[in-house]
């Protein structure tokens, strides 16, 4: 039998983003991928949010920061909470996430007999390389770990970079996965009618490394090009002052659902992906693979490993090396099938009943 699993993400439900999805896909549900009693932060306003997955619990936690003696305050009302929730004889495994965050030393001390597999999200070692406290936690959580598991191999160097203690030896790759019915069923069916623009779709955060504002200084300079955004409310909103200085016109269309953006997906010609600096593995670019639609990407580390020659890739810092890619896409008739089914190809490695059967494993190995 498989351990249960304990797992936290230290974030407010709902929360965007990859690692959020994917810790939902993985623990939650009404026959999870993985047996846990998994836990987020329950929301400090209260309001209209979409129904929350069976078996996600959420904990009174207030307080959340990221340095100084209110982290450290803070790691130690998480650690009570997460104690009180769960006798440590009906759990067999620790799953930290986010080790740079909170919830990873609340559970490594509230918790210290039990086998801990540390899972690397990009989140972790965006802010270890900038935030003293974060760093610090990501090597204790690394050293304590018994298994660390990445994505990629990329994901294994700069950690090894920023955690330089921690042993080659304990790493494990494990790729993140997609929804397996996302690979078993044939992509949405696309319009018939042809449009005269090239449909371009940007879906995701907004913050900085994720490279959004290379893509609108290449706008300009492509012809007959239209951008749809998915993005967080807010987000967006702090973007508009710049979206009317660079004279953009942008559809917005909203923080969507993973349902509603797959099917978005089939209005589009071509996902964007602008990061400029790491991916974990970018899970809603073989998402996108897997429904039909082709990438264009920055060929940062975890998206080189992940898409390969599967996606276009090209130089965002360059915006007419942009402009230029994104004019080919819309005028070789050939390109956008191809990429399509090279990328349907490629999504198909990544399912994620595989992800979960060798953290499944993993966990049988230590318990």
């Amino acid at each position: 039998m498989n351990p249960t699993i304990v797992t936290a993400l230290d974030l407010p439900f709902p929360s965007p983003g990859g690692s959020v999805e994917l810790f939902l896909d993985l623990y939650t549900g009404r026959v999870p991928l993985l047996p846990a009693r998994a836990f987020m932060l329950a929301p400090e306003r209260r309001g209209l949010r979409p129904p929350m997955p069976a078996g996600l619990e959420l904990v009174q936690a207030p307080g959340k920061c990221l340095t100084g003696y209110a982290f450290r305050r803070y790691v130690a009302t998480l650690q009570r909470v997460l104690a009180e929730a769960v006798d440590p004889g009906d759990a067999g495994v620790l799953h930290l996430q986010h080790l740079a965050f909170g919830a990873t030393p609340a559970l490594l001390r509230a918790f210290p007999k039990l086998p801990r597999i540390a899972l690397v999200h990009g989140t972790d070692l965006l802010f270890a390389e900038t935030h003293p406290e974060q760093l610090a936690t990501l090597r204790e959580a690394a050293w304590a770990a018994d298994v660390v598991v990445v994505p990629t191999g990329a994901m294994a160097d700069r950690l090894l970079l920023l955690a330089p203690d921690t042993r080659r030896r304990k790493i494990e790759k494990i790729p993140w996965g997609i929804p397996d019915h996302l690979i078993g069923s044939p992509p949405p069916r696309r319009p018939n009618q042809p449009s005269s623009h090239l449909r371009v779709l940007y879906a995701g955060r907004l913050t900085p490394e994720k490279g959004f504002d290379t893509l609108l200084a290449a706008l300009p300079l492509a012809q007959s090009v239209e951008l749809s955004v998915a993005a967080p409310r807010t987000e967006f909103h702090a973007l508009r002052p710049q979206l009317h200085q660079r004279g953009v016109h942008v559809r917005y269309l909203g923080w969507l659902r993973r349902p509603q953006l797959w099917k978005t997906f089939a209005d589009h010609d071509v996902l964007v992906m602008p990061s400029t600096t790491l991916e974990a593995m970018g899970l809603v670019a073989l998402e996108a693979q897997a429904c039909g639609l082709p990438v264009l990407y920055q060929p940062v580390p975890g998206l080189t490993e992940s898409l390969g020659g599967t996606g276009l890739a090209t130089d965002f810092a360059d915006p007419h090396a942009v402009a230029r890619e994104l004019d080919r896409l819309r005028t070789s008739p050939g390109l956008l099938p191809a990429l399509r089914a090279a990328g349907t190809t490629n999504a198909a490695r990544f399912p994620l009943s595989a992800t979960a059967a060798a953290l499944a494993e993993l966990g049988r190995r230590l318990a």
